[in-house]
């Protein structure tokens, strides 16, 4: 049998948050060999699957974008193509578009103690072929949502509707909706992003809410960057709108959480600004959670209610009783018509891509493993990820999970170690994993691992902290061990053990 191929570290998924990994790879270490898994057969994970009419980020590009590379765009709030622009340029300037091999699903990955290294298997999606390769650690980017599949609720009655029923994470390329009567079930980010962008083709545009999400208007373009970039160079306008930006994110949920009310009371004061004096706020805009116990939705120069003002779109907020051939029937009597339905209904969560951990013969149960640093798994050696905020950008977590790997690779290569592992403290008390009330997580909380009530098994939603603990803390306490299996001429002791 011949020798499987070998990388130094493996990076899984090619969005987002891979081509950054291998980017911070790739600046940081010369030598190492990387290699990129992706499933699909293109490069950008979110912003290359969702087509849907609208598509943009759901934060600001300044803190969306790489900490490494300027977002040069003018726009604050971009659309697919731009972010997914961005991306693949990236990629190609950092020189890591040749270590991504497509059309790779990763299933399986097991791990040995005494070789020191993982045994991943990938499913080819284009061809069914099998493929195994080793490497010594693995780095799980692909997010936490299922890219085959989007959450759809169990409707009544939808095979008596005669028209036509799309979910946006699957967008038809063929769906004509000009002049068409046009509903879209649900209030978060998709739906308050397509509400606006279908409404000028449309003959109208429901927007059916079971209940309402908080929404604020952002400019569609940011003047103070606009004014940085006149006045200094690139990377400098970058960093300090970036910090800006993140400032006041943190400001926003910070007074969120201990000061629910008098937000709740601003936002709803925002919205009546923009909408008719006799608009029913109340019922369509006024949530029974407080800001940020679910994200917030952004809106870009408040498009949303400047089509609900003009007509083109109206906000339903009622229950559904059951579709029937024209459209749907509500629990009040109402009946909506509709010639197309879209059911932005969100997502499934899927932690680590779905693929299975297995550490010297045993498989992982992930609700057993406790997370360490919101970048690894207890029990689970030379194994991290990136899960972004839940608060802030996504890319602003990913960034700094990027470079305490670099870190923690670069403290092994120094003292010859192999492997590390974090074991977990039976003292600290389990936490859910993600702390929003929204449905996508509490469908998914006991598919995925615990956080723990205390540092450093606390994910805490805060990037000035982390960047004091991922960028510049040390990297071993009492949960970290590091060790020696294999014969190094670098390591201090040919079976050293240290914590």
């Amino acid at each position: 049998m011949s020798e499987l191929e070998h990388v130094d570290v493996l990076v899984v998924g090619a969005g987002l948050s891979g081509i950054g990994a291998a980017c911070h790879l790739r600046t940081t270490f010369g030598d190492k060999t990387v290699a990129i898994l992706e499933a699909r057969d293109d490069i950008g994970g979110t912003w290359d699957l969702f087509r849907y009419p609208g598509i943009r980020s759901d934060s600001d590009m300044f803190t969306l974008g790489y900490r490494f590379r300027p977002w040069r765009e003018r726009e604050a709030i971009a659309d697919g193509p731009a972010i997914l622009n961005y991306v693949r340029e990236t990629a190609h300037e950092y020189g890591v578009y040749d270590a991504i091999r497509f059309n790779h699903r990763v299933v399986r990955a097991e791990w040995s103690s005494a070789d020191a290294r993982w045994t991943v298997t990938a499913e080819r999606t284009d061809t069914a072929e099998t493929v195994r390769l080793t490497c010594d650690f693995l780095f799980s980017c692909s997010g936490y949502y299922r890219y085959d599949e989007g959450y759809t609720p169990d409707f009544p009655g939808t095979e008596r509707f005669s028209g036509r029923i799309v979910h946006p994470q699957h967008w038809p390329e063929d769906l004509d909706y000009a002049g068409k009567r046009v509903v879209v079930i649900g209030s978060g980010a998709t739906a308050v992003t397509l509400v606006p962008a279908m409404a000028p083709d449309a003959a109208h545009v429901t927007m059916l809410q079971r209940s309402p999400s908080y929404i604020i208007t952002i400019p569609g373009q940011d003047a103070i960057a606009t004014g940085l970039r006149k006045a200094l160079p690139d990377r400098a306008a970058y960093m300090l709108t970036r910090w800006k930006n993140v400032l006041l994110q943190i400001a926003i949920f910070q007074l969120s959480r201990r000061r629910p009310a008098m937000v709740r009371a601003l936002l709803k004061k925002l919205v009546r600004k923009q909408l008719p004096r006799d608009y029913d706020v109340e019922t369509h805009f006024n949530p029974d959670y407080n800001p940020w116990d679910q994200r917030l939705c952004l809106v870009p120069d408040g498009d949303l209610f400047k089509t609900i003002s003009e007509g083109a779109a109206y906000v339903v907020t009622d229950h559904i009783d059951t579709f029937d051939e024209s459209g749907i029937r509500l629990t009040s009597g109402r009946h909506v018509a509709a010639d197309v339905i879209v059911t932005a209904t969100g997502l499934n969560l899927l932690a680590f891509g779905g693929m299975e951990l297995v550490v010297d013969g045993r498989e992982i149960n992930l609700p057993e493993t406790m997370a360490y640093k919101g970048v690894m798994l207890t029990g689970v050696p030379n194994f991290a990820y990136v899960i972004g905020y839940t608060n802030a950008s996504w890319t602003l977590k990913a960034d700094l999970a990027c470079e305490y790997l670099c870190r923690l690779l670069a403290h092994m290569d120094t003292h010859g170690y192999d492997s590390c592992v974090v074991e977990r403290d039976p003292t600290v008390a389990e936490e859910p994993f993600l702390d929003l009330s929204s449905g996508y997580v509490r469908r998914a909380l006991d598919r995925l691992p615990a956080q723990g009530d205390r540092l450093p098994w606390k994910l805490r939603q805060n990037y000035l902290r982390d960047v004091v603990d991922l960028r510049h803390g040390k990297l071993y306490d009492d949960a970290m061990t590091f060790s020696t299996t294999r014969t190094s001429s670098a390591a201090t002791g040919a079976a050293g053990r240290d914590r």
